[in-house]
């Protein structure tokens, strides 16, 4: 296993030039923690970094001396160079499933630390097979959907498990996820990734078979439950007195949620069940709403596979790759989640419900992504965390250091009692 602490770079921030690149770059000049840190720039343009590093030393002066790096996504030789020099790599480079293959697996040789934001299932599940065990011999911990997909879901049933862990014992074998705010909007990488999947999708039935389990990302992969699929139409949840409808992210995170229980080695049972809805007002105006959501996510995916529909969407609706919210936008958006648990108490015997709450100013996909996923690296390259390689999730990699930092850098991570029937 190589020594890391003798890597020349604690952080390399890969795809520095890009739209979300650039939020990252912008969120570790700003950090305090990053002081410490020995940092650079990287991707393909040396000239494009350069104005990226001049706008960085506009915001921190110390930054007007900051490295830049030059590699290729599919020149092996560039990523393997580029790997050995640090200790971890950020990526932002997508669609991955496009870009991402070489990086991953030159970390996984040198054993480099590698965090991402995809949120492309058929991709991870790829890089799992591929990787996951080189990875552990060289103690290469790869940590994807390190933004808003997937680390409120992942680290917010952290959280909400280890509260029941502590105060009642045992665990709770349901939890249900709804987001109750989201203000936020589409860079045009997003937008690539999905439309990436969307075609694999189309021309691949194994890649259907991988996006419609549940289970997808477990080490081993098996059948779902019934109730495990993903909620596509309108619902009133009793549960939680509102109705509900289908979440856009569900189809990734509760992947990677499970994925994480399986790592972990199952401490909240291998019958644990687990979803994700978007949830609204008990009443007629809710209904419409989630009616509404329902309507136009479908329709939406429709019209992607319908050629002519999808190159006037690309013409004219959707954001080009390198295009975004605006700042006033970015600081304009913030997002609420809630994951409503239920288990029995391992003290008492009784029944216990509880409720844990994530969420975090500023857009959900960029501002607050840029900083989950900065934070995440940092995390790696300089707190406790497990050691064990693999092809990890935040969850199972980082666990409660990363909500520390998290917590310390704005975001909220609370658990409440809630009663019960």
């Amino acid at each position: 296993m190589p020594d890391s602490s003798k890597a020349e770079f604690d952080v390399v921030l890969w795809g520095a030039t890009g739209f979300t690149g650039r939020l990252v770059a912008e969120y570790l000049a700003r950090n305090q923690d990053t002081h410490r840190a020995r940092w650079a720039l990287a991707g393909r343009d040396r000239a494009r970094l350069e104005q990226v590093r001049s706008g960085l030393a506009a915001l921190n002066p110390a930054c007007a001396g900051l490295p830049v790096l030059l590699g290729d996504a599919r020149d092996t030789a560039s990523l393997d160079a580029l790997v050995a020099r640090t200790r971890v790599i950020i990526s932002t480079v997508g669609p991955y499933a496009r870009y991402g293959n070489e990086l991953v697996a030159a970390c996984a040789r040198g054993g480099t630390d590698y965090c991402d934001l995809t949120g492309e299932v058929q991709w991870m599940r790829r890089m799992i097979d591929a990787h996951h065990a080189q990875a552990r011999e060289t103690g290469a911990r790869i940590v994807h959907t390190c933004g808003f997909d997937s680390i409120p879901s992942d680290l917010g049933m952290l959280t909400l498990q280890e509260h029941m862990r502590e105060h009642h014992g045992g665990h709770c074998s349901r939890v249900r996820f709804h987001v109750t705010k989201m203000r936020g909007g589409f860079s045009g990488g997003t937008v690539a990734s999905l439309l990436q999947s969307v075609d694999e999708s189309m021309a691949n039935r194994d890649v259907r078979r991988v996006l419609g389990n549940p289970h997808a990302l477990d080490p081993e992969p098996r059948r779902g439950s019934p109730e495990e699929r993903d909620q596509l139409g309108v619902r009133y949840s009793r549960e939680l007195g509102r109705w509900t409808g289908p979440f856009v992210m569900a189809a990734v995170n509760t992947r990677v949620v499970r994925r994480s229980n399986a790592l972990l080695g199952y401490p909240w049972g291998r019958e644990f069940v687990y979803s994700e809805v978007s949830s609204f007002a008990p009443g007629v105006k809710g209904m419409l709403n989630a009616a509404g959501l329902s309507a136009g996510l479908g329709a939406f995916m429709v019209a992607t596979t319908v050629p002519a529909v999808r190159r006037l969407l690309e013409r004219k609706v959707l954001p080009a790759p390198g295009e975004g919210p605006s700042a006033e936008e970015r600081e304009r958006g913030h997002f609420e989640v809630r994951l409503v648990g239920e288990g029995t108490s391992g003290k008492s015997g009784r029944p216990v419900r509880l409720e844990a709450k994530v969420a975090a100013s500023g857009d959900p996909g960029y501002a607050a992504t840029s900083r989950m996923l900065a934070e995440s690296a940092l995390c790696l390259a300089f707190d406790e965390v497990p050691a064990q390689g693999g092809v990890l999730t935040p969850a199972s990699s980082m666990g409660l250091r990363l909500v520390e930092r998290l917590r310390r850098a704005g975001m909220t991570f609370e658990v409440r009692e809630l009663q019960t029937p």
